[in-house]
């Protein structure tokens, strides 16, 4: 069957601004912010303050603090983005999740998941606490456990990631949220992996966004910021008070290169998607491979109900060894993945979690979640996916040659890899008492 024919009528009809395709609504940022000289990029009020009509009265702006015609600006597109009432740019993803934690008042419950992004873990775990606040983390694929976990105190908040970082988890956003306002919580999801381009939590129910700026929005690995996105002027309200309060703002400049870095998102995150899946398919059939963490792929265990709450898997995925030496061996003989502990930027970033951006969690505690010490994350950059491809597969074979012969990357004798300094130091004791016993 045909599809109708356009008619005069609809043609001279402009299509509805709330219709476009996301590549469009990025290309073309919607902001109330006015410029006198119609600026074809947004202008950067790169100021502290504004001067104001008289003593008495005050103009739309005064001090940066409390508002910027360029955070204005970002803060407005990334609303429009998240289909959400309000949208805030903060210094960084965490003063974003610090300043949900406000909305939690002491004697009140959290209730958050067992993989989640180290920083989440070490600001719930060490600082939510001191102010009365009780955390609970529980495996949040388990409904029935979240469920319980959610009835089982005063919860005011649910805090979750999907997919998780760094196993790449999928978790039901919708029913957790009905979970959770049937309880009268309100729910916040780190979307950093998704971005808008991908997932939109707020249309499966959740009433905040946080989206880490550092991550695919600025895509330049230049900017530290992040991003709260919310339903209901309301909580709008609540939101700005604590980030104007508290001084939890995103410069200036950092705005204006994440408003630059909007443009390009759409086409980076596809990109850098298609590269992820020609690396992970790989990385599947791999026989030193034990498991590969992909929603991309169909064998995954959350695929299905990841596609039926998000539009593509993007480009973060993570894999297991089963041998914490050869894992760092590949993640240190990539050339073309640079080791750090971020993701989202136009280079691919590689890295051990458990060393690095998931340190701060305990190692028994990571044991106790199924974080392995051997996991891998990838986040696939731009560059070609054969060049890519070629990079791991060489980090690969020279992982096998070291480890055979009991050498490092470096070539020195294999070394263990520790946990914590205090297991090194233990270890250390061990091996000088088993030679002296020898003497």
């Amino acid at each position: 069957m045909s599809p109708p024919r356009a008619t005069a009528r609809d043609e001279l009809t402009p299509r509805d601004p709330k219709d476009w395709k996301i590549a469009t609504k990025l290309a073309h940022a919607k902001s109330t912010v006015s410029d006198p000289y119609g600026a074809a990029a947004p202008p950067l009020y790169q100021t502290a303050t504004f001067a104001q009509p008289s003593a008495t009265t005050f103009g739309r702006y005064d001090y940066t603090r409390s508002g910027n015609p360029t955070r204005d600006h970002l803060e407005q597109a990334m609303a429009s983005l998240e289909n959400a009432d309000r949208a805030f740019a903060f210094s960084s993803g965490m003063s974003a999740l610090m300043c949900v934690t406000r909305l939690v008042n002491a004697g009140e419950r959290i209730v958050t998941g067992d993989d989640i992004y180290g920083g989440t873990s070490r600001l719930l775990a060490q600082v939510v606490p001191k102010v009365g606040i009780e955390v609970v983390n529980v495996d949040m694929k388990d409904l029935e456990a979240v469920r319980a976990a959610i009835n089982g105190g005063k919860t005011t908040m649910v805090m979750m990631e999907s997919p998780t970082n760094p196993r790449l988890q999928v978790i039901d956003i919708k029913a957790i949220c009905d979970m959770a306002h049937e309880k009268g919580a309100l729910v916040c999801v780190d979307n950093s992996m998704m971005c808008p381009t991908f997932q939109l939590p707020l249309d499966l129910g959740a009433d905040i966004s946080m989206t880490s700026a550092t991550k695919f929005i600025a895509g330049h690995s230049d900017v530290t910021g992040g991003l709260l996105a919310c339903k209901g002027q309301e909580l709008g309200k609540r939101i700005y008070f604590h980030q104007n309060a508290e001084g939890l703002h995103l410069g200036p400049f950092d705005c204006w290169l994440a408003l630059r870095g909007l443009k390009t998102m759409q086409l980076r995150m596809e990109r850098q998607q298609q590269n992820a899946m020609t690396l992970a398919t790989w990385l599947e059939a791999h026989p030193r491979v034990k498991k590969v963490n992909y929603p991309g792929l169909k064998t995954n265990v959350g695929h299905d109900l990841h596609f039926k709450q998000a539009t593509g898997a993007g480009s973060v995925f993570s894999f297991t060894t089963g041998d914490v030496e050869f894992s760092k061996i590949v993640v240190e003989e990539t050339q073309l993945h640079k080791i750090t502990v971020s993701f989202g930027g136009t280079t691919s970033l590689i890295s051990l979690p458990c060393f690095m951006s998931h340190a701060s969690i305990p190692a028994d505690v990571r044991a106790a979640r199924g974080l392995p010490d051997d996991l891998v994350r990838i986040s696939c950059g731009i560059e070609d996916a054969e060049d890519l491809l070629a990079d791991l597969k060489y980090a690969f074979a020279v992982a096998e040659k070291k480890v055979g012969e009991g050498k490092s990357a470096s070539g020195a004798a294999v070394k263990p890899v520790y946990a914590s300094r205090e297991e090194e130091l233990l270890a250390r004791i061990a091996e000088l008492e088993s030679k002296l016993g020898g003497k």
